[in-house]
């Protein structure tokens, strides 16, 4: 529109300027010099508006969970005495419900301008800030200019996570059985030995009396006991999950809304899919945080093994995988557990979070049991999601083995589900 205004302006010099040398009427000269003249202007408006401005971005987080808050602050900033008539900066931000594109008029010489963006993160995942343009032009339309801004970062939307006041392991072997061979950096209950102290090891660590026999400083060694590792078992195979249409309309539909049209307050997605990451994410910084050693197995788009660990750390890294894994695995749970059996010694204890209502599941779990492996089954009922298939089946045929299981329904409480206190064998919901 504006290029075709622009080219009508110069046809129009063109002809005024033919008709003047065909008539030699000076008012058709005027005319030329008057187009040309606004041509020149307008150009040079142009380029001024679009040279001579900064744009920061400022971001506070470049980590941050769903359901909580993120804080952009812009800043445009005139380095010219020249002043601006309008700017329009337009962000490509790929994270849902980020609107940050903003429009500057009237920007005085040395002037500046801020604003701010606050977003509540509704959608897991690792999503792009960025790039920036600012765009502009002359007051007449005729030059519209653009700059890009390429400069571009990530930001991760952990997913959502409840705090669990308790949860219950099933009694299987007595705690402190056989040591594990393998030396770890964590004060355990288990000593292996002494050696010399090395740069970095904690004073907590040195054992007096045999630095005062040996007349240097001596730190004690520890190993790792089997039966402190926890493994979270997100079952992200694309044949068992439910996505009901109507939830993800309604996702859809929220994330269009700009911030100050969206709801303050934030409910799960009612799909199988963030229920099952959400119970994995929260199970894993429940046990984390009372200095457990937790790892991660989940075959999704991509296979993601973390090895167990301890600390804030693993809880990271734990939450940013997860933050990207769909559900789009093509390995059944069960060949999952078979593929990767050998990351589980004896002792190891398996809590698998899966919304599958195969029969098969029992079995495998008792298969899983006799190789001295404790197993904890968090059931994500797809009936309560709109799907024809039923968990309380399997839930039951899981409890008549004996086994643990929690059953987790759509819209379900789930700290309270969790936090069931456990005595026997069964499963636990809250209605």
């Amino acid at each position: 529109m504006m290029r075709h205004r622009r080219t009508a302006v110069f046809l129009m010099m063109i002809a005024a300027l033919l008709g003047g040398l065909i008539t030699g009427r000076d008012l058709l000269f005027t005319i030329t010099y008057l187009l040309a003249l606004l041509l020149i202007i307008s150009f040079a408006w142009a380029w001024a508006n679009i040279n001579w401005v900064h744009l920061s971005r400022i971001t506070r987080q470049r980590r941050t969970q769903v359901g909580r808050p993120m804080d952009e602050r812009f800043v445009v900033r005139n380095t010219s005495i020249v002043p601006k008539l309008w700017l329009a900066v337009q962000d490509d931000t790929t994270l849902p419900g980020h609107f940050s594109s903003h429009v500057v008029s009237n920007l005085g010489p040395r002037k500046s301008y801020s604003w701010r963006i606050t977003t509540i993160c509704r959608q897991r995942g690792r999503y792009q800030l960025g790039p920036l343009r600012i765009s502009t032009s002359d007051p007449f339309g005729l030059f519209p200019m653009e700059r890009d801004l390429s400069a571009t970062t990530n930001v991760i939307i952990y997913p959502l996570t409840f705090d669990i006041q308790q949860f219950a392991l099933p009694i299987g072997l007595l705690p402190g059985g056989d040591a594990l061979r393998r030396r770890t950096h964590y004060v355990t209950t288990n000593a292996a030995g002494v050696r010399d102290y090395a740069p970095g090891d904690s004073f907590s660590r040195i054992h007096w009396r045999s630095s005062a026999r040996r007349d240097r400083l001596i730190v004690k060694e520890f190993e790792l006991d089997p039966l402190a590792d926890i493994w979270i078992v997100p079952d992200m195979s694309v044949y068992e999950h439910v996505a009901p249409k109507e939830a993800l309309e309604r996702l859809r539909q929220q994330d269009n809304l700009p911030p100050w049209m969206q709801k303050d307050s934030f409910t799960l997605p009612g799909t199988t899919e963030e229920y099952t990451v959400s119970i994995a994410a929260s199970l894993a910084q429940y046990f984390l945080r009372r200095d457990r050693a937790v790892g991660m197995l989940g075959y999704g788009q991509s296979n993601e093994v973390v090895q167990p660990d301890r600390g804030e750390r693993q809880l990271n890294r734990i939450l940013e995988t997860l933050s990207v894994l769909s559900a789009r695995g093509e390995v059944p749970l069960t060949d999952m557990l078979h593929a990767e059996s050998h990351l589980f010694p004896r002792g190891t204890t398996l809590i698998v979070v899966t919304p599958t209502t195969r029969d098969n599941w029992a079995t495998a779990v008792r298969q899983l049991s006799r190789r001295g492996l404790r197993v904890v089954t968090v059931l994500v009922d797809p009936g309560s999601f709109g799907s024809s298939r039923s968990g309380i089946g399997l839930a039951t045929l899981l409890e008549a083995s004996g086994m643990a299981v929690y059953l987790v329904r759509n819209g379900d409480d789930i700290t309270a589900v969790l936090s069931q206190s456990k005595t026997q064998a069964g499963y636990f919901t809250v209605a």
